[in-house]
């Protein structure tokens, strides 16, 4: 396991709820991050988390991690497995789908063998280390072929160092074409006798058609003595290049002297030469002390965003690992040069300004959580974001709803973009093109042309044309609920750039979520529920709740059920309890629906493990019973979250699910997609300080606060206040001076049922 550090501080002991705590602030908050998290299985729910421990800096297009022989999707790491297949050079944490896992390299003692593709090498966790931007193994730890392996990442490039037993032939193998999907092609060339190039093509993301070429370049640091290569035949000895389907080469030094084998990696979307380019620009020398160091201190400048003090050491490793997590995407797509390659799968150069262009963005999980928090702490990085998705829009025609390398994939439902957009610029992403934007957007939701039947060609909104006609969808209500939040992150986002007409017409269309609530439908008790409305009008007949026979959810309800998605109307919470008659009887739906915390999608309670749902344990706030999100949300925190392997209650999704957790660790949550507000829970941490943009710093105290503890009272800035929600500028500011925000909240073991339980003091709603 990862080791952990705290340089620091002010232990100060304090019974809370009979039990102690020591309060302690890290200097180094990257040393407290246990990438192992998230890296097993939760259990028949959950399923692998598919996140990965190897060596990546934030957001780096590199990540330089442990291929295991079971090869979890996007991770391509399974913390039960016992063999590694090679070290990768591209990752995705938790995508749900097989992706990446590019160019596994191994090291190995000995005969290459008749299928060097196959090689693997055992492993043991005792013998494993990993902090952010390092990793290291001993591979056959205790056995006379022992190499111990150590790794660390730029962005673009990673340097490892090899230290292998005294061997005549010491090697390394480069498979080439074992992406996690299929390579229809790839290709490695010797480079004089220190070096390979090479490519592999793959992708075709959760079986789409689609493809894209990673280039990678390696350097030695010092010439090998035998190489070969590979293909659909048996190895050849001596062989300077191959190209194929099934494609890989190796290299042999003698080690039996000098035992140590260094060698640089880059990888280019674009060429060789831009990858050998990116390889000189970020790792010219062969110092692997001053990458790693260089690594861990561009994590710490980013983690050091929010200092927390207190708590259990457990909570702070799992708050610095759920923001660890929540900085790993999107992608930097970009070359050290500023080339790219487009959605148009041409050539492109970074326009004066930005940075760099990104890629992978799970639109559908991130949307809700995730964004808003990396807009708050890299709201130019965010700027930069949203940029490339608007490139992408230009090269490509549309907007990207999961956005995989330079490629549509359609997947998941919804025109996430839409809030995405929106949430950068109400939480502090400013450089980018606002009209531009806004202009994608409303072409998305306006002409996106209605597909005569699926056939692999992307289109934003799918059906788009009958929910303008009837104002649903027919047969698909998630898809309806999804249409209406991104409608409502127009109008917002058009609101705050003053256009009032636009505003109107999609706060209209946000209400749409009214055509596919059935007052009639009921189920345990209650009425009021989502259905999947037909063509003619009709609502299903029978229970709101049905699952057909061995169904993964509900006909008619992306991943989930009519009892999950009934609450997904975050831009009119209000409304919807209304339609349910009321704060009482929607409290007390509430209540039965969260007496179990990770379902899945064919049961009728709530699924912690998937992201329609992340929002609704802080519906609370909206029906006078604030204390019921901080009690649940503290549950959530203890029962579904832990600092283990499989300590997420579903796939990462790219962050999705460990942003939720920062949130929650803080006690605040952006509630409504697209809207600059954070409704409120309960903190955990006694102080939080937060670093956001333009200087500014916001405090938040809550002295003997813990998982147990519930508001009594907030202060902001010294006077009372009285609201169960903060506008998005009391963190931001205003622009004119306000340096510093200080949050004060008074926090107690048992629950204040009085606190904020007015409507007058829960959070917006938006309605025509």
């Amino acid at each position: 396991m990862a080791k952990h550090g705290l340089a620091t501080a002010i232990c100060a002991i304090a019974l809370v709820a009979g039990s102690v705590a020591c309060a302690r602030t890290p200097s180094d908050p990257a040393a407290l991050v246990n990438p192992f998290i998230g890296t097993g299985s939760g259990g028949k729910i959950t399923g692998d988390v598919d996140t990965f421990p190897g060596a990546v800096v934030p957001f780096g297009m590199l990540s330089w991690s442990p291929t295991t022989t079971s090869r979890p999707e996007g991770g391509d790491y399974s913390y039960a497995n016992s063999r590694i297949l090679g070290f990768s050079l591209t990752h995705l944490s938790g995508p749900g789908c097989s992706a990446a896992g590019e160019i596994p390299i191994l090291p190995t003692v000995g005969a290459i063998g008749t299928q060097p593709d196959k090689t693997t090498a055992p492993f043991e966790h005792a013998h494993e280390h990993a902090t952010p931007g390092e990793y290291q193994v001993t591979l056959a730890p205790g056995t006379a072929s022992a190499i111990v392996v150590k790794l660390a990442a730029s962005t673009r490039t990673g340097i490892g160092v090899f230290h292998f037993p005294a061997t005549r032939q010491a090697n390394f193998l480069f498979k080439v074409s074992e992406a996690q999907t299929t390579s229809p092609t790839s290709s490695v060339r010797i480079v004089g006798n220190d070096a390979l190039a090479g490519a592999e093509t793959s992708g075709r993301f959760c079986g789409t058609a689609r493809t894209a070429t990673l280039y990678f370049v390696v350097k030695f640091n010092r010439p090998f003595a035998a190489h070969g290569t590979w293909g659909e035949s048996a190895p050849k000895a001596g062989s300077d290049a191959a190209t194929g389907a099934h494609t890989g080469a190796w290299v042999s030094f003698d080690a039996n002297q000098n035992r140590d084998i260094d060698l640089k990696v880059a990888i280019s979307y674009v060429s060789v030469a831009d990858a050998w380019a990116n390889l000189k620009a970020e790792n010219p020398g062969w110092d692997f002390a001053a990458v790693a160091s260089q690594a861990h201190a561009a994590w710490d400048n980013m983690l050091s965003r929010i200092t927390v003090s207190g708590g259990t050491h457990d909570q702070q490793v799992q708050f610095y690992t759920a923001l660890y997590h929540s900085l790993l995407h999107p992608n930097v797509f970009s070359d050290a040069n500023g080339d790219y390659i487009g959605f148009d799968d041409k050539l492109h150069q970074l326009a004066h300004g930005q940075g760099n262009q990104y890629a992978n963005f799970s639109g559908w999980d991130i949307y809700r959580s995730e964004v808003p928090l990396l807009a708050l702490l890299a709201p130019h990085r965010t700027g930069d974001m949203i940029t490339s998705l608007l490139n992408d829009a230009k090269q490509g025609g549309w907007l990207p709803k999961w956005g995989y390398d330079n490629d549509y994939t359609g997947v998941m439902n919804g025109d996430p973009a839409d809030p995405i957009i929106a949430e950068a610029y109400a939480f502090g992403a400013r450089n980018f093109d606002a009209k531009a934007a806004l202009a994608a957007m409303l072409k998305g939701a306006t002409q996106t042309p209605e597909p005569g039947a699926w056939s692999g060609t992307y289109i934003e909104r799918p059906h788009l044309l009958a929910y303008e006609r009837l104002g649903y969808v027919p047969g698909n209500a998630s898809e309806t609920l999804e249409y209406a939040s991104a409608d409502f992150a127009i109008a917002d986002f058009a609101k705050s750039l003053g256009d009032t007409a636009t505003y109107r017409k999609f706060l209209t269309r946000a209400a749409s979520w009214k055509n596919v609530f059935d007052a009639k439908a009921q189920f345990d008790g209650f009425s009021g529920f989502m259905e999947a409305r037909g063509v003619d009008g009709a609502f299903p007949s029978g229970p709101a709740f049905q699952i057909g026979k061995g169904a993964y959810g509900q006909q008619g309800f992306e991943e989930g059920n009519a009892i999950q998605y009934t609450w997904m109307v975050p831009q009119d919470l209000h409304g919807l309890i209304q339609a349910m008659g009321g704060d009482k009887l929607a409290t007390a739906r509430l209540d039965r629906y969260f007496e179990h915390l990770n379902v899945g999608p064919s049961e009728p309670y709530y699924w912690a493990g998937n992201e329609m749902c992340l929002n609704d344990p802080w519906i609370y706030d909206y029906t006078g019973a604030p204390w019921k999100t901080q009690g649940l949300v503290h549950r959530l925190i203890t029962h579904v979250y832990s600092a283990t392997p499989g300590g997420e209650p579903g796939n990462d999704d790219l962050g999705a699910m460990s942003s939720w957790l920062v949130w929650a660790y803080l006690g605040m949550y952006p509630e409504t997609p697209g809207a600059p507000a954070l409704v409120l829970g309960a903190p955990v941490f006694p102080r939080v300080s937060m670093r956001l943009r333009d200087g500014r710093t916001v405090t938040l105290a809550a002295p003997n606060a813990s998982t147990q503890t519930y508001v009594r009272g907030v202060e902001v800035n010294g006077k009372t206040w009285q609201n169960d929600w903060l506008p998005a500028s009391l963190l931001l500011g205003s622009g004119h001076g306000d340096s510093t925000t200080h949050l004060a909240f008074a926090v107690g073991t048992t629950p204040d049922t009085a606190w904020a339980a007015s409507q007058a003091n829960a959070p917006p709603s938006w309605q025509p």
